[in-house]
């Protein structure tokens, strides 16, 4: 199942022979539009919007949410650094939460890590894997939080039989080269709250000012940046959602041929890790006692060891761990109260679930038969 087929040329075609590329100057009605409200149907949402990066949804989901100096807001240690750095762009600050043996936040230090300047918790959806959100939502509930959940890796993924990024307040995507569906770069956010829709529409256009069609709330306007969604990447877009639902079928029965397959190993050291909705689960992670036996079953093509992937483990993000604000005024930790930290204790435990824990390749664009030869040489 290609990501990328005649469906997606046909559409980018069809807009370059357009010759509108931009979604406020085409003639006719905006791929952008049509793409936004196809995936807010999809989602059961009421407000869609597109934007050029995953990154940009995160910031903008913030600023809808009026997150800022002052606040605190607990992101998972092990995702992108985007669910990191998105809260430091609106000058909060964000507190490392470890991951539990799903891979996702861990509601239990989720209360560990809580204070009075906690606003919001960014749960992440990593690998296709859900985090536990009805147990963040009821967290969430008890202190008045704000969930931004974080789908950019699960798009189309459902747990417990709702399309992830539609539980929290708001949900945000990214359509990067990696992602389920993708256009090169781009993003999107939903939510139901027409407020927050309203305030991140407005940061995500510099002139929406003068949009008449659209953020009409009663909302003071204030300056924003451009992270618009060009058409071009709209019109690719627009067929994968369709697919979506098949697509997500396909990763459910590869997901049990490895399943299987493992259980065939029968090694008492190795087992398929926890996840929150197994009777959905779309995506796969394999727990070793032994970080040793990790690491040799991640040396097979198609499979690899978490904690060697590197980018999306918590001591690697630079810009983070420095607390290097781009310029001196703006360092969002002047505002707090007490000295938050990034270290290798900051979240041990993470890095020790890292490092005994394995993920397979179920990806669609991957052939069958090539499928088949890496469950043969698993194990």
């Amino acid at each position: 199942m290609a990501v990328i087929g005649p469906r997606e040329i046909a559409a980018a075609v069809r807009v370059l022979g357009r010759g509108d590329l931009a979604r406020y100057y085409t003639a006719g009605d905006s791929e952008t539009t049509k793409f936004e409200n196809e995936l807010a149907s999809w989602m059961g949402s009421a407000n869609a919007l597109a934007l050029n990066s995953g990154t940009s949804a995160l910031i903008c989901a913030l600023v809808g949410a009026q997150i800022g100096p002052g606040d605190e807001v607990l992101v998972p240690a092990y995702t992108w650094v985007s669910t990191a750095a998105a809260v430091i762009s609106v000058g909060a600050v964000p507190i490392l939460v470890d991951v539990d043996e799903s891979l996702t936040i861990d509601p239990i230090d989720i209360k560990a890590r809580m204070t009075d300047a906690t606003k919001a918790i960014i749960p992440v959806h990593m690998l296709n894997l859900v985090a536990d959100m009805d147990a963040i939502a009821a967290i969430a509930k008890e202190h008045d939080l704000v969930v931004i959940e974080d789908a950019c890796q699960a798009i189309g993924v459902t747990h417990r039989g709702r399309p992830t990024g539609s539980i929290g307040d708001i949900g945000v995507f990214s359509f990067n080269q990696h992602k389920n569906i993708r256009c090169g770069e781009g993003g999107a956010l939903i939510t139901n709250n027409p407020k927050y829709y309203a305030r991140a529409g407005m940061y995500h256009d510099v002139g929406s000012y003068q949009r008449s069609e659209q953020f009409d709330l009663d909302e003071p306007a204030f300056v924003g940046v451009n992270s618009r969604m060009p058409e071009l990447s709209a019109a690719i877009l627009r067929p994968q959602v369709k697919r979506l639902d098949k697509q997500m079928a396909l990763r459910r029965k590869r997901r049990a041929m490895v399943a299987d397959r493992i259980d065939e190993l029968n090694d008492p050291g190795m087992r398929i890790a926890m996840h929150h909705d197994p009777a959905g689960a779309v995506g796969i992670a394999i727990a070793f006692d032994d970080p040793d036996h990790a690491a040799r079953f991640g040396e097979t093509k198609g499979a690899r060891r978490l904690v060697d992937t590197g980018r999306h483990v918590y001591t690697n993000w630079q810009s983070i761990l420095s607390k290097h604000p781009q310029h001196p005024r703006l360092d969002p930790y002047q505002w707090n109260d007490r000295d938050v930290s990034y270290d290798d204790d900051t979240c041990a435990r993470t890095l020790e679930i890292l490092a005994r824990t394995c993920t397979v390749e179920l990806a669609p664009e991957l052939p069958t038969p090539a499928f088949q030869l890496l469950l043969k040489r698993l194990g």
